[in-house]
């Protein structure tokens, strides 16, 4: 089962170290892995690589995580998501799910140049389950900015 630390701690980082790790291998077969840290190249496709973070929910919803936000709020998972939708590319979008409702993590690293075409479909912006209601949100300012301007 997902938790904070899981996300906040060693264990999701490791998980996309070790996605970037993998690639490069993959990339590299000629090299034995405990060389691939001293080969310049092996060294730049490395730090190159992107890595993308799919967030599978037991609801069937999907999100690609573009950055973790900074809450006080240790209960939920709170995220930016990065929107599939053009129309939704505008603004920024924070979610917030119970660590229960998360069934998998998936993380996929890849070099900019070797982006595949087709990109996972991630549900989240694409529907809502049946029964959500539609209506607007309240929206208010976080905190943490208002703090930042008195000073």
């Amino acid at each position: 089962m997902f938790d904070y630390d899981w996300f906040h701690g060693p264990a999701f980082a490791q998980q996309q170290e070790d996605a970037k790790w993998r690639c490069t291998r993959k990339h590299f077969p000629h090299l034995r892995p405990e060389a691939l840290k001293d080969d310049p190249s092996a060294h730049a496709f490395y730090r190159s690589l992107e890595v993308r973070r799919l967030v599978y929910l037991r609801d069937g919803f999907s999100y690609e995580l573009k950055d973790m936000a900074d809450v006080n709020s240790k209960a939920h998972l709170t995220f930016e998501c990065e929107p599939v939708d053009e129309h939704y590319k505008v603004g920024s979008f924070i979610v917030s799910v119970p660590f229960e409702e998360v069934v998998r993590v998936e993380v996929f690293a890849v070099h900019p140049a070797e982006k595949p075409e087709d990109t996972p479909l991630i549900t989240g912006f694409r529907s809502r389950p049946d029964g959500m209601p539609g209506g607007p949100m309240q929206v208010r300012e976080p905190t943490h900015f208002m703090d930042e301007r008195e000073e």
